[in-house]
């Protein structure tokens, strides 16, 4: 058991100074003051003065690795626990990319698999850029319902070089497929699509939608503020359905890219609801730049889990959004989009997966499942070869 002490907890609204108990992974109590049970080993937290939030949801990430536009020695490795641990990351999703070739899904469930081993909480999509998609069973929908760490597709490539340019009746039937699969398996069923740099880039989207019984959340767009002309259509989308912003990318090409907090906050400005905006990572990503004239890669770089919290603090200091607002796209809206029903929020009975912050959005402590990962600024457990 733990009982943390004094925590300002954001829920992630903020719902004041009060005392946490757990037990058996889970939160099994939230109030004003808690006693310490008699006759049983717990472990007490003193947490007065530091922020208690739920751990980050980090919805797209390359678990097994990804990259070689640039060749064979470009492909990036796969993800390491300690990289999650240190960005606060308690939830990952794991996905391929753009190598649907050489790389296969299996390879991202069984690394999904080792991550859970290790500690934290990790699903996966099925396929990747390419229509037809890669899968296990032969079918997307077959994947999903029937492979309990599967959740959705993704990531599928559309407005982008080096996607499969489905045709709308294509991307129709992927995404009911992924749709009736979720229904069958009692999951989110979305399909998570990469946006690239063409021009009116959420076309092939409004287009499934417009002659199709599919609503605009059936998708979930990524890489939203990769450019201006993208991000500038994604504050009418994401009015509609669904807007991913990817943090990890920023820092590499400030010349194309909208620093991710400055984008939530003209994002929420626009009018986009903050339920329709989530933050990700791309961690083990590789973020290529190409020539648009000759097609040939400049420049290659590859994101990690640590941008979210970069993301967040920038969101809070420098943009001067609440805490409780800008905590929300990082954990409650991705755990509501992907149905991660445990997920996102300091309840009880929900799972213990908490932060606790200090002043300067430190990770003081850290605990996944019930399972304290971070201590006094030390990371705790680490993975396998690490």
């Amino acid at each position: 058991m733990i009982l943390i002490k004094k925590a300002d907890i954001f829920a992630p609204q903020n719902i004041g100074i009060k005392d946490v108990l757990i037990a058996g992974g889970k939160i099994i109590a939230i109030e004003n003051n808690i006693e310490a049970p008699q006759g049983v080993k717990i472990k007490i937290i003193e947490a007065e003065g530091l922020k208690l939030t739920p751990g980050f949801v980090d919805g797209h990430v390359h678990i097994a690795g990804a990259g070689g536009e640039g060749g064979p020695a470009t492909r990036t490795p796969e993800l390491q626990l300690s990289q999650l641990v240190e960005a606060g990351v308690t939830t990952v999703i794991g996905c391929l990319g753009t190598d649907g070739m050489t790389r296969t899904v299996e390879s991202v469930l069984m690394k999904c698999k080792a991550l859970r081993s290790e500690g934290v909480s990790s699903w996966i999509y099925t396929g990747a850029y390419q229509v037809p998609t890669p899968t296990i069973t032969g079918d997307v929908g077959k994947d999903i319902a029937l492979i309990d760490e599967i959740i959705g597709v993704g990531e599928i490539s559309l407005s982008d070089h080096r996607t499969s340019f489905p045709s709308t009746n294509e991307l129709i039937r992927l995404t009911e497929h992924a749709r009736v699969g979720g229904m069958l398996g009692g999951k989110a069923g979305v399909v998570n699509i990469h946006m690239g740099d063409a021009k009116n880039p959420f076309k092939p989207i409004y287009d499934a939608v417009e002659i199709s019984e599919l609503n605009f959340k059936q998708f979930v767009p990524t890489h939203c503020n990769r450019n201006n002309y993208i991000f500038e259509d994604a504050k009418e989308y994401g009015k509609k359905g669904w807007i991913d912003i990817t943090t990890s990318s920023y820092p590499y090409f400030p010349q194309y890219e909208i620093k991710p907090s400055k984008a939530l906050k003209i994002l929420l400005e626009s009018g986009v609801p903050i339920e329709h905006i989530t933050f990700t990572s791309d961690a083990c990503g590789s973020l290529p730049d190409f020539d648009p004239e000759t097609g040939e890669l400049l420049q290659l770089e590859m994101g990690l889990p640590s941008a979210n919290l970069r993301e967040l603090k920038d969101a809070v200091v420098e943009e001067n959004l609440p805490l409780e607002t800008a905590l929300q796209v990082l954990t409650s809206t991705p755990a509501n989009i992907l149905k991660l029903k445990q997920k996102g929020q300091i309840i009880a009975s929900k799972d213990a997966d908490i932060i606790l912050f200090d002043k300067d959005f430190k990770i003081k402590h850290l605990i996944a499942m019930g399972k304290i990962m971070t201590s006094d600024y030390e990371i705790k457990v680490k993975g396998a070869y690490e």
